[in-house]
């Protein structure tokens, strides 16, 4: 009987096996079994075998001086290769810059982390739900339970221009879970955090992002929005299906991976920090991050084994996220390539 369950279960196993590799995409599939070529160069290239159609890839390992590594093109239109000083749209990466000027202001007493939403915005009250028990130390992790304006219905077929009209879609909406009882990632929350640094500093995030953050670092290659740069130095951006270039549409901060990659590596060696504020940052938020906006997809971590910070700009993305996948499968045989020491 034992054995005649066994032979039940062998089949039932294998059956269900081969009907998950038939609805699991085969590019992701093939990415992740190909074997790994014998060098970062060789990896970065092979990308663009994987449809992405332009990639840069940044690898600051200890011991060794920094390198930059292309594939594909930084536009495709007028068929220039791809830059290693392309600017790029780092979407939700930005949030690692909010969250260490959280930080210093909560170090600096001009805010603080256990105060409530209601406290810094009363007129929110009966507008965002809990709003007098939803603290800013919550907020920062995503655990207040605001809902994500970007999940509104067919948010990205037509995004709002303003803070005011992004944080008009979730007004009024009940929450999507009581304070602090749940963790949903939720871009509302660091939109009211970039207007709450505006009303206690008294000027832009950015703005203090650049005097506290990128000055002292040095980082003169990282800005607000494509409004501040020269278009044609930033890298080209396509959704699948959809033939326009999206690198007119306004979608936050833009940086090259060197200063992506220096910004991270004083994050994760504290030289950002002064005084008390890393200690505060390290029980609010993590120390790398990801960002995907239609056309960019950015991977920005630190590993601690290896001493080594790597990033990753692709600048092609699609309906289905497939290619989310594919380009972590590439960032993590990049990473094994490094540890390897296949640099050159």
């Amino acid at each position: 009987m034992k054995k005649k369950l066994h032979t039940i279960f062998r089949i039932v196993l294998l059956t269900s096996t081969a009907i998950s590799l038939f609805f699991v995409p085969w590019s992701i599939v093939w990415a992740w079994i190909v074997p790994l070529p014998n060098s970062v160069q060789e990896q970065v290239k092979e990308a663009l075998d994987r449809g992405f159609d332009g990639i840069i890839v940044y690898v600051d390992k200890a011991g060794e001086p920094p390198k930059t590594y292309t594939a594909g093109w930084h536009d495709w239109d007028h068929t220039i290769p791809a830059r290693k000083d392309a600017l790029f749209k780092i979407a939700s990466v930005s949030k690692l810059y909010h969250a260490v000027a959280i930080a210093k202001l909560a170090e600096a007493k001009q805010l603080s982390l256990d105060n409530t939403l209601a406290d810094y915005f009363p007129e929110l009250v009966g507008r965002i739900e809990y709003a007098d028990e939803i603290t800013l130390r919550m907020m920062v992790q995503h655990r207040s339970g605001i809902p994500n304006y970007t999940d509104t219905f067919n948010y990205w077929a037509n995004p709002k221009e303003t803070s005011e009209e992004n944080l008009a879609l979730i007004l009024d909406q009940p929450a999507t879970f009581k304070p602090g009882k749940g963790y949903e990632y939720s871009n509302t929350n660091y939109l009211l955090l970039s207007e709450l640094i505006k009303k206690v500093t008294g000027e832009s995030e950015f703005h203090y992002f650049k005097r506290e953050i990128l000055n002292p670092l040095k980082l003169k290659n990282t800005f607000a929005s494509i409004n501040d740069v020269d278009l044609d130095d930033v890298m080209s951006g396509r959704y699948e299906g959809y033939n326009t270039d999206l690198k007119t549409d306004d979608q936050g901060m833009v940086a090259t991976a060197q200063d992506v990659g220096k910004f991270l590596r004083a994050l994760n060696d504290s030289t950002v920090f002064k005084g008390g504020e890393r200690e505060i940052y390290a029980s609010i938020y993590v120390f790398d991050h990801t960002g995907l906006v239609p056309g960019y997809q950015t991977i920005a971590k630190y590993d601690e084994d290896m001493d080594a910070v790597i990033v990753q700009f692709t600048n092609t993305t699609n309906f289905k996220g497939y290619n989310w996948n594919i380009s972590e499968i590439i960032y993590n045989r990049i990473v094994k390539l490094v540890r390897r020491g296949h640099t050159e």
